[in-house]
């Protein structure tokens, strides 16, 4: 299997529902954006929707970490360049980075944990052959990328 590494298949642009008081892009549709980038990536392996349907397997987020570098505005087209950073029988490292079409400034980046559920149950289980085999093909193919310098980030606790 040849996989692109990195995956940057997802564009999507700021809508005009999505702009807050401020006049900008309101930070949880940075997190709907990479959503769909998340999405895309996994249709591309085929373990996103079509397969939930054939396998009552699904993916779920166990954790996320955003960091917001560049305000985006109405209109404004960006482009998510996705990577896996790891993978096993049941999880998937992924960091996405969001940036501006126009300028191709960084606009925001996220790190997420991703767990593979067996929907019956409602519990984490391994991936089945066959998508363990395309989940690692792809991981294979990423892991030749630089892991990004802002992954494994953690927020400084404050003293009051």
């Amino acid at each position: 299997m040849s996989f692109p590494a990195p995956f940057d298949r997802f564009e999507g642009e700021v809508r005009a529902e999505w702009i807050d008081i401020n006049g900008h892009m309101n930070l949880a549709y940075y997190v709907v954006l990479f959503d769909f980038a998340t999405d895309a990536l996994f249709d591309a392996i085929d373990i996103g929707r079509q397969y939930k349907e054939r396998t009552d397997f699904g993916i779920f987020v166990a954790e996320m970490h955003t960091l917001y570098r560049r305000e985006l505005f109405l209109g404004d087209r960006v482009r998510v360049k996705s990577q896996i950073l790891g993978s096993d029988r049941k999880r998937l490292h992924l960091a996405h980075e969001m940036r501006h079409s126009g300028s191709g400034e960084s606009a925001a980046m996220q790190e997420l944990l991703i767990l593979h559920v067996d929907l019956s149950i409602r519990r984490v289980a391994p991936f089945p052959a066959e998508a363990l085999e395309r989940v690692s093909a792809a991981a294979t193919a990423h892991a030749i990328l630089p892991r990004p310098h802002w992954v494994g980030r953690r927020i400084p606790a404050l003293r009051a």
